[in-house]
Parts: structure tokens; C-alpha cells; sequence
């Protein structure tokens, strides 16, 4: 349950006896999906477990957060159990359906954030921020440290759900921290929806089976600035900061609605959600917002591209025209994880059983629907491009090189090591490629000749 993307300024990282490599910073979910620049250096398009790798580092604990990359620096979250956790089933199954029906682990836990040097793996630091027992259960495949943290520069935002939001410099120092309350979630599957940052504040959306809401800080003190109540029930999307020609607008997807909030938390519009879960998070092209969320076996699956300027409900109604706010819409095709990506024009839709499907990304009109990938098997993590390919790692670690364009095909395989399982969205760091897995986290490059 990952588990989105603004364009940031470029950084240059020199690594010591080799070429300088220029590469956009990574600030928060979802933001490293395609290079910083079609001029920018990328990361190989083949590797293994011990092909292209440039360093691995163990990681003690389980998260499905994704890396931040910054300044030649890499930032993530991990969740440390002084017990034995349960291994995490691979794959989409019914049993265990229910996270509540085992006994509640009372094991320690340690919530941490970790640094690590981008050249070589390195740890630089490890700090500590929560130390006790889960207070709700979570989904055998879901972790207590699924939220991607943001950063400003200057200062990381991490949140651990039923725990708290916390702010760090960037040498892992605690600057502030503010308590989350402890809220069941349906079915005991946990939490994982990530912060955002715009303009000096961080936004959280916290949605759950009692008390859902929307909350906004500022980002140099933790101050509230507003908490807005929300009527939903358990969602993991990630809120996404629209930015378009008419205004910025926040945007949380949900299982009742999709609804977008002004910066000062006042609703703008609405649009039916129609789907038990919602955990792809919403993101804008050519200046229309693209919402979809869906569950392999229950509800509609919807997938609505928005324009930008409208206000009230924007849901479509069966045998009447599209309401002014849509461009289009298909009532079925949306994703159970994966956020969707476009490329080129063509919005493409990983599904979670191992299919993909393509659509004109302006029009809605349908290239290609549900062709399989041989033995895919289970996506949970978003799919990411470059040096025009799409690129989809599945649970076991199978990355799968895809065709762009019209036409579907399967270019080529890539396989990490056994005892690895991802589930987080990997990130393109300039010629660098991030995985993190169960065990690990991959920097995978080309070798370079030093001089």
C-alpha cells in the first residue's frame, strides 16, 4: 500500500575521481519516476543482483517507503522489531484478509530514519524517533513504516501512522514533532499515507474507520494551521498539490470521493470514488489531473481525467453528458496499487495481477487493455521510465523492460536476489536507479572508468 510529482530545481552531486552527475533532487512520493531532464544521464537498462550493482546496504528493519534522494544523500524510513515479524506474503490472496484476527504484536518497535552517502552506501546517520509497542495491527504485505517522508531543503518531514509527524534537519536532528492518535483501520491493514510540502507547508491527510481528516503545518515550527474533518473512511493515497492555470488546489483521493481542498482546507469539488480502496495517488499532465483508484475484486475501478476551474460535483452520470469539470472518464481499467504514469501522450496502467493497459492520454481512447506480462505475477509498486522504456518491478524483484508507444511488448527481464520482495516505488537518481526491498536498498549503475 504504497505505495506522486513537482519539478525541482537541478543539484549537481561530484563524485570523488569521476564525472560530475547531474541529477534533480527527490523530495517526496513518487517524485523520481522519470529522469530530471531528457538531457540527464540515466541508470543502466539491465541488471542483477551482482550485475550494475554499485553498492547494497542491509536494511535491520521492514518499510515499504521510498528513498529521498538530496545534496548526494539518500534519506528513507525503517521500522525495527525487537520481536520476529511474520514474513510478508507475495501476491494477492483472501486469507489473512483480516489483520485484527491475530493477537496484536506487542514486540518493541523502534520507528527510524536513515542516511545514507549516494556514492557509496555508507550509512552517515540513524537516528531514533519512536520507540514502543504497535498500538493497531497492520496487513501481513503492509509495514509500520509505509509512508515516503518530503523534505524542503532544509528540513525531512517523516510520518509513521498512529505514531506521529516528525521534522528533522537534514543531519537527523529532531526539530519538532507532532502526535498522531492511534485509529483502527478497516480490517486492521494499517496506514501509509505519505506528507507533502508546498511553499513552507506540510500536508497530511489521515484517513481512517473513526476519525478521518486533513491537517496543515507549518513547516518551520509545527504549528497547526488548519485540521479539516474529512468523511471518509481507511484510504492510502497520498494527497497530490495541483498546481494548475486556474489555482493550486490539494487533492485526496478516497473510497467515497475524490475531493480537492483550497490551501486553507475549504472544499472546491468532488467526484464519486466508487471503489472499496483508494491508494493510487493522483497527478496532473498538460494541466489536467488524472484520479483513479480500484480494487482487483470489489467496486468500479474508475479512472477520471479532471480539468482544471470547477467547483462542485464533478461525477458523471450514466446516459448524460459529461459534467463541464471532465474531460473524460472510463467507469472500469483503474489500478488496485500502481500509480499510473504518461509518457509521450499514452497514460499507462499497470494492474496489480500483471497486466497492462494504454489510453491516449488526452482523449481517453483505449490503445490497449489487460495484455499480460508473462509471469508478472504481483505489482504493488509504481511503474518509473527512462531512455524510452517503461520500466515495472514486481514482488519477487523482477523488473520488467516494456515497450513505449502503441504497441505492447516485452523488451527484457532484470533479477534481484531471492530474499528479496519490493513493494516500494523505486527512484532515478541522475544515472542512478534506487530499489528498496525487504532486505535492502540497490544502487544500481553502470560501472565507470576512473581515471
Amino acid at each position: 500500500m504504497i505505495g506522486i510529482s513537482w519539478t525541482c530545481l537541478l543539484t549537481c552531486s561530484i563524485l570523488a575521481g569521476e564525472a560530475t552527475t547531474i541529477s534533480g533532487p527527490i523530495t517526496q512520493f513518487l517524485e523520481g519516476r522519470r529522469p530530471a531532464s531528457e538531457a540527464a544521464p540515466t541508470p543502466p537498462m539491465e541488471w542483477s543482483s551482482s550485475t550494475n550493482i554499485e553498492w547494497t546496504q542491509d536494511l535491520p528493519g521492514r518499510a515499504w517507503s521510498s528513498p529521498l534522494v538530496m545534496d548526494g544523500k539518500v534519506y528513507l524510513t525503517d521500522c525495527v522489531s525487537e520481536g520476529k515479524e511474520l514474513d510478508a506474503k507475495k501476491g494477492l490472496y483472501l486469507d489473512d484478509l483480516d489483520a485484527r484476527k491475530y493477537p496484536l504484536d506487542t514486540a518493541t518497535r523502534q520507528w527510524r530514519v536513515i542516511s545514507l552517502d549516494l556514492a557509496t552506501g555508507k550509512k552517515l546517520w540513524d537516528t531514533l524517533l519512536y520507540q514502543g509497542p504497535a498500538t493497531q495491527p497492520h496487513h501481513i504485505k503492509n509495514t509500520l513504516a509505509s509512508e515516503t517522508p518530503c523534505s524542503d531543503g532544509k528540513h525531512l518531514f517523516v510520518c509513521f501512522g498512529n505514531v506521529g509527524l516528525y521534522c528533522l534537519d537534514m543531519n537527523g536532528e529532531k526539530v519538532w514533532s507532532h502526535t498522531l492518535d492511534s485509529k483502527p483501520t478497516r480490517y486492521g491493514w494499517g496506514t501509509s499515507q505519505s506528507p507533502i510540502i508546498h511553499k513552507g507547508v506540510v500536508y497530511l491527510a489521515v484517513d481512517n474507520e473513526e476519525k478521518s481528516h486533513l491537517m496543515a503545518f507549518e513547516a518551520g515550527t509545527g504549528k497547526v494551521l488548519w485540521d479539516v474533518p474529512r468523511d471518509e473512511k481507511t484510504n492510502y493515497s497520498t494527497p497530490f498539490l495541483w498546481e494548475n492555470e486556474k489555482r493550486t488546489e490539494l487533492v485526496v483521493s478516497g473510497i467515497s470521493w475524490c475531493q480537492s481542498y483550497s490551501l486553507e482546507g475549504a472544499p472546491l469539488w468532488k467526484i464519486k470514488g466508487k471503489s472499496i480502496l483508494a491508494i493510487p495517488t493522483p497527478f496532473a499532465w498538460e494541466g489536467n489531473l488524472y484520479v483513479t483508484s480500484g480494487h482487483v475484486a470489489w467496486g468500479e475501478n474508475p479512472i477520471y481525467c479532471i480539468k482544471p476551474g470547477h467547483d462542485g460535483d464533478l461525477s458523471p452520470v450514466e446516459g448524460s453528458a459529461l459534467p463541464a469539470g471532465l474531460l473524460w472518464h472510463h467507469p472500469t481499467g483503474g489500478p488496485y496499487h500502481p500509480t499510473p504514469i504518461i509518457v509521450d501522450g499514452i497514460f499507462y496502467v499497470l494492474l496489480d495481477r500483471g497486466f497492462l493497459s494504454a489510453y491516449d492520454a488526452r482523449t481517453g481512447t483505449p490503445i490497449y487493455i489487460k495484455k499480460r506480462i508473462p509471469n508478472g505475477r504481483a505489482f504493488t509498486s509504481s511503474p518509473w521510465t527512462y531512455r524510452g522504456e517503461l520500466f515495472a518491478v514486481n514482488e519477487d524483484g523482477l523488473t520488467f523492460r516494456l515497450a513505449l508507444g502503441k504497441e505492447f511488448k516485452v523488451l527484457g527481464t532484470n533479477e534481484l536476489a531471492e530474499d528479496d520482495m519490493c513493494m516500494a516505488t523505486p527512484v532515478v537518481a541522475g544515472d542512478r536507479l534506487l530499489i528498496r526491498s525487504s532486505e535492502r536498498v540497490y544502487s544500481i549503475r553502470t560501472p565507470t572508468s576512473k581515471p
